[in-house]
């Protein structure tokens, strides 16, 4: 895989989930989501399965955008329910993408991201401590690129289990303001259809 195909894979991504955007408020599950949430109750594991399995994919290589897929989660299988599935897939995603840069390195972050977005974080990595401290609140607080944190991560002498604490603990509050910010803004966007 090249950054190339990998940016298609995001354009592609993105264009299916717009296109899947458009489905929901359409047929106003945006708006009265309960009754998509009644509908995938009958798949049975099906439908988390496959979410959850799109939640630790989208870590490792950037198809779609993360929070949007959150506050996706949300509306779609409800806010318990939504944010488990969403923690579980990018518990998951996130350990994997930190395992395979700890085995491959920086060439296997510059396959999923360009060379300046990288550069703007590796500076990180020189301050030592600090990276950990920085690293935890990136994770923490919404806004940053937690995927691309995770695998820089990768790149320092954390330790694996290190690691999966910080994202443990810290994961959760990020993922929250991703989801209900999302969330909310998307139950707007579904009163326009």
């Amino acid at each position: 895989m090249t950054l190339k195909s990998t940016k298609w894979l995001t354009v592609a991504g993105t264009v299916a989930l717009c296109l899947f955007l458009v489905y929901l408020g359409q047929s106003h599950y945006l708006s009265h989501p309960e009754s998509l949430q009644l509908y995938l109750k009958r798949t049975g594991v099906i439908a988390p399965v496959i979410f959850i399995l799109i939640q630790i994919v989208q870590v490792i290589i950037p198809i779609i955008p993360g929070g949007v897929s959150s506050g996706i989660g949300v509306i779609v299988f409800g806010a318990v329910e939504g944010f488990l599935y969403n923690y579980v897939g990018l518990l998951i995603g996130s350990y994997i993408v930190f395992r395979l840069v700890k085995k491959y390195g920086q060439n296997f972050i510059l396959k999923v991201t360009d060379q300046k977005t990288y550069d703007k974080y590796i500076g990180w990595l020189d301050k030592g401590q600090k990276f950990e401290i920085f690293f935890s609140l990136a994770i923490l607080l919404p806004g940053f690129p937690d995927d691309l944190l995770c695998m820089i991560a990768g790149l320092t002498s954390m330790s694996t289990r290190k690691f999966m604490i910080i994202n443990i603990l810290c994961k959760p509050i990020g993922l929250f303001f991703y989801s209900y910010g999302i969330k909310e803004l998307l139950g707007i966007l579904g009163q326009f259809f």
